[in-house]
């Protein structure tokens, strides 16, 4: 099933039927341990709505679907991230550090946002002023229950500042912590198996009405598995209203950077599509 939030409401998509709800307290909805069970009980009296509509009020505008967890993130966890990673770095000596920890027991872990600083889908993430290539990173992003259980994902938006990083890394908090930094969306798939390996995520960036980017990568890319990232960040972490956690990217755009209006567009499989526009802070 796939759960939306709306500005004046819930809707939940199952495999036969739209069924809109109230507004619920989310901090409370995702501090369950049995989310899908809740979601299945509570819907029975929800209205049920014809595709057409539901369609309509998704169009409308959605909100991101979290309340006040915070969002972490994993680094170094796709082959191709790695790589990267130790490119930018290169000339600050730093890109040893990227190849030990692809390889290392413990992931990389970091705190991403809270929720004031998440976008909602169709709304504006941001790129700094004060730094000069930017990217998106599309990533699996995982709903954590508050005894660490995964029984949900949804799409994030890692916004990122390759020259702030790749300066120092010791500069990541502020090459990937600001206002406007992340978004997740559209939905939250929720549902206890873990999401297909063979699932696909692909990344589009439109400038100007014109595709100027486009990647794919599958979750066989992936190194650490979701349940092992969330293991860890559970080591010497309590979330009691649960949390999220993105789970790196396999896609990084080389020779390619951000502008002011450009349009993103993160789509994984089974999901949903998560759109955003550039905006400079």
């Amino acid at each position: 099933m796939k759960l939306y939030k709306l500005p004046s409401g819930t809707l939940l998509q199952t495999s036969d039927s739209f069924l809109l709800g109230p507004s619920l307290n989310w901090n409370d909805l995702l501090g369950r341990e049995n989310l899908k069970e809740y979601l299945t009980i509570e819907s029975k009296t929800w209205r049920s709505l014809e595709e057409e509509e539901a369609n309509d009020l998704i169009k409308a505008g959605l909100q991101s679907p979290m309340g006040d967890q915070e969002i972490w993130a994993a680094g170094v966890t796709y082959y191709r991230s790695r790589t990267a990673r130790m490119e930018e770095s290169q000339d600050a000596g730093g890109a040893d550090f990227y190849d030990k920890v692809y390889a290392a027991d413990r992931p990389e872990l970091f705190f991403k946002a809270t929720s004031s600083r998440v976008s909602a889908p169709g709304g504006k993430v941001n790129i700094r002023k004060d730094s000069t290539w930017d990217v998106p990173e599309p990533e699996l992003t995982l709903l954590i229950s508050p005894a660490g259980r995964i029984q949900g994902f949804t799409v994030g938006n890692d916004m990122s500042s390759r020259s702030i990083e790749g300066e120092n890394p010791l500069y990541l908090p502020q090459a990937k912590v600001y206002q406007g930094c992340a978004a997740i969306g559209p939905c939250i798939l929720v549902q206890d198996e873990i999401i297909s390996e063979e699932t696909l995520i692909k990344l589009e960036i439109y400038r100007e009405g014109q595709l100027a980017f486009t990647g794919e990568t599958e979750l066989t890319q992936l190194k650490r598995k979701p349940k092992e990232l969330a293991e860890w960040l559970f080591k010497g972490n309590t979330f009691p209203i649960g949390c999220f956690l993105m789970t790196g990217t396999g896609i990084v755009p080389d020779d390619f950077t951000l502008e002011v209006d450009d349009k993103v567009c993160i789509t994984i499989e089974g999901i949903g599509t998560l759109e955003n526009f550039i905006a400079k802070i």
